[in-house]
């Protein structure tokens, strides 16, 4: 699988650029703030329907224009598909394969597979535990394209019951009853799409740990042993449970947390506050790795992600934003002997000679707004 046209209109930084790129590696050179990232950025939302910097879309149309288009050219087993997004602020986006329209965006997701790694990632590391469910539930819908279905459906239905543990709550204090009849109904969805959701981390994290093993003790030189567990908001959790005994545990929690709940306003257990703890030997990474250390594991993460989605079949892009420039020259030369084997690695730097030699392929000059292709 591999990249070979991208188009972007009002997007960013840009009112317009095409790229040509082809298999192997491509790297984007030019300082910093002159829109590499941006371009990077645009062929990730592709294959995730996300940005890896900004939460919300607004950020991602250029300033004055009212919708950007991202348009990608993906050739896969031999055959190629045109697939284009349209993101418009406050309205919901609209998107194209080979020019014919999909009844909602997220239909175009598992058409492009990539695994981007960049310096936000530390932030899974040190971050607080909403950026590690994120890297968790991005790499499941990656994989199954059906969770993000699954993702929506828990989103919606707890923003539902919090409005209405909210109301009541409010209700309550104010000296009246509270209109709590409806709740149950709400903790059945709940139950049913929490357990859905964290069945499908439970099994993503199962395959995903030998690959993190691996990949921070080729990183990090064999200096510890890279570790992760699922952290439930159950009160016990049985990694081996199915789906339906899942959800079962999750009601139960619900009916016994129900008066801390109404009285908070919140819904206070479910996949919503679960995390992923990451160790490095005995000790917890978050409060005890150093920064090294830190990069190391949360580059592991993405490099096993890489080699998982490779184990499943078809090779996923792998994109490289501004890297090379963080890790020491051993690390860097680690980093491209993987990139140098992928079908296409697509790489940003300020300076060509923070990447390594055996990955100059073709190169795209960046500065102000403008991409042009030099090698």
């Amino acid at each position: 699988m591999y990249v070979r046209h991208l188009s972007v209109t009002d997007w960013r930084s840009y009112a317009g650029a095409e790229l040509a790129f082809d298999p192997g590696a491509s790297v984007l050179v030019g300082p910093n703030g002159q829109g590499k990232t941006n371009l990077i950025e645009a062929i990730g939302y592709v294959a995730t329907l996300g940005s890896h910097r900004v939460a919300a879309d607004t950020p991602l149309v250029r300033a004055g224009a009212e919708r950007a288009v991202v348009r990608t050219a993906i050739v896969r087993a031999g055959r190629e598909l045109l697939v284009e997004i349209e993101i418009s602020p406050g309205k919901a986006n609209r998107a194209r394969i080979n020019r014919g329209p999909v009844p909602r965006a997220r239909e175009v997701l598992g058409i492009l597979r990539t695994v981007l790694s960049a310096p936000e990632d530390l932030a899974i590391v040190k971050g607080d535990p909403g950026e590690r469910r994120r890297f968790l539930d991005d790499l499941l819908v990656l994989r199954n394209p059906r969770y993000a279905g699954v993702r929506a459906d828990y989103e919606r239905v707890l923003k539902q019951r919090n409005a209405l543990l909210k109301t009541a709550g409010s209700a309550r204090r104010a000296g009246a009853a509270g209109d709590l009849r409806t709740l149950d109904v709400w903790d059945g969805h709940l139950a049913e799409a929490g357990a859905a959701l964290v069945a499908g981390r439970l099994e993503l994290l199962e395959r995903l740990r030998p690959y993190v093993v691996a990949s921070y003790d080729t990183v990090a030189g064999g200096r510890s042993a890279a570790g992760l567990e699922y952290e439930s908001s159950l009160s016990t959790l049985d990694p081996a449970a199915d789906r339906g005994e899942l959800a079962a545990a999750l009601r139960r929690e619900l009916e016994g947390l129900r008066g801390q709940e109404v009285e908070r306003g919140v819904t206070l257990v479910g996949p919503h506050r679960d995390d992923l703890r990451l160790r490095l030997g005995e000790l917890p990474a978050r409060g005890f790795a150093s920064h090294g250390e830190s990069w190391s594991l949360a580059l592991a993460l993405k490099l096993a992600s890489y080699d998982l989605l490779r184990s499943d079949g078809g090779e996923p892009v792998l994109l490289l934003d501004d890297v090379f420039a963080e890790l020491d020259s051993a690390r860097r030369e680690r980093l491209a002997d993987i990139a140098a084997e992928a079908e296409q690695a697509i790489i940003t730097a300020a300076v060509a000679a923070d990447v390594p030699d055996r990955l100059q392929g073709a190169r795209y000059d960046i500065a102000e707004g403008q991409a042009h292709r030099v090698a």
